[in-house]
């Protein structure tokens, strides 16, 4: 792994990542540090999210038709996306995190890492779904 020099930008990126719990995008994290920061690009923030994932820092969360999202809860857990609405919820997955690990190594496998993602509705969001379809089957 390569070292990297020292970064106020960097460590102002991850210290709002980690005060946040939204799982937000690059664009949100950008938004909330300008006013700040008024040197701070946007581009400054997508090389520093990138260098931070990549170095297991923090989590990139790939959402289907949306910009990556970021969550800075590197500890084992999966992520809920509501297809409806777009928030990302985390929940424990230790016990599936271990059995597909498990299954890795049956097959000659080592996984080094699991993430797990599931979509569909949140709570908020199951309601207005359910009103939409009786609207649409009156």
């Amino acid at each position: 792994m390569a070292i990297h020099k020292y970064s106020r930008q960097r460590e102002i990126i991850y210290d709002h990542l980690m005060s946040r719990c939204d799982h937000p995008t690059a664009e949100m994290i950008y938004i909330s540090l300008k006013e700040t920061d008024p040197k701070l690009s946007l581009g400054t923030v997508y090389r520093n999210l990138g260098l931070l994932s990549r170095e297991g820092q923090i989590c990139r969360i790939s959402a289907s038709g949306g910009p990556d999202r970021y969550d800075g809860n590197t500890a084992s857990h999966g992520h809920f996306i509501c297809k409806n609405c777009g928030s990302i919820l985390d929940f424990p997955s230790e016990e599936a995190d271990s059995r597909l690990r498990s299954s890795m190594q049956h097959a000659g496998r080592c996984a080094d890492a699991v993430q797990i993602t599931v979509s569909g509705l949140c709570r908020n969001c199951v309601p207005e779904r359910l009103e939409t379809i009786k609207i649409h089957i009156k």
